[in-house]
């Protein structure tokens, strides 16, 4: 049987001017790109730009709606109710769906973004209002990329709603099976060779390495490389290099 992995990453994250994620770099290593939908980041013409760069290379377009806080990059945690958090969700998705549109290009999932998705991630009330939101956007047949073993994976699977759990490349874990948070030690990883080979292990295993040195059993559909992490390009390039190398084919899940 084929062994098959998704490779995504968080994408057309800017706006006017300004750039902060190597899209030209990242896309062509990618089967999936999150495009930033105007909350954390982004603006139409960026939107349109990533969508077009996606469809030169064959990549597959999901949302990636975020609390609406350019300042904070998504990375604070707003105090939402659940009705705004359907709204957010659904007004950015509905937004890339329309300026995809312009291209003849399609949005096939959502991915919530930063604090927003590690909110979904603890908080099934979260991950339903989420839900609820992309539904609005996409239909009732909606697409999630959720956080593998978290509150989102079950919710979406207590829905009905097809989904796709995903690792991160970059980021360390903790032993309740969450994200480690930003700024704590082992949160954010930098060395692309370490990079790939725990990702490799994890593949093998179905357990993932935790900061305080244990390790937690997941399983996930797709790997993250965040755009915006140091040396992005390299490690997405090694990481392709190695999976290819161990039999994997990188495909959309």
């Amino acid at each position: 049987m084929e062994r098959r992995i998704d490779l995504n990453a968080d994408l057309g994250e800017g706006f006017g001017p300004w750039r902060l994620t190597e899209d030209e770099g990242l896309m062509p290593l990618l089967s999936s790109a999150n495009v930033a939908a105007g909350g954390h980041a982004s603006d139409p013409a960026t939107m349109r730009a990533t969508v077009r760069l996606a469809q030169r290379h064959g990549v597959r377009i999901g949302a990636h709606p975020g609390f609406p806080d350019k300042v904070g990059f998504g990375r604070r945690r707003l105090p939402f109710t659940m009705d705004e958090v359907t709204e957010t969700v659904a007004a950015q998705t509905g937004a890339l769906v329309a300026v995809a549109a312009l291209e003849g290009a399609r949005v096939e999932y959502v991915k919530a973004h930063g604090a927003l998705g590690n909110w979904a991630a603890e908080d099934e009330e979260v991950a339903r209002a989420v839900l609820r939101g992309a539904r609005a956007a996409l239909g009732t047949g909606a697409v999630l990329m959720a956080i593998a073993g978290t509150a989102q994976e079950r919710v979406a699977a207590a829905e009905g709603a097809p989904h796709v759990a995903e690792v991160f490349l970059d980021r360390g874990y903790a032993a309740s099976g969450l994200l480690a948070p930003r700024g704590t030690p082992g949160a954010l990883l930098t060395d692309a060779e370490e990079e790939a080979e725990r990702m490799l292990g994890f593949l093998r295993t179905g357990q993932m390495p935790t900061v305080e040195g244990g390790t937690v059993s997941m399983a996930a559909g797709s790997i993250c490389v965040h755009g915006d992490t140091p040396g992005a390009v390299a490690a997405a390039r090694l990481l392709r290099e190695r999976l290819e190398g161990a039999g994997w084919r990188v495909a959309a899940a």
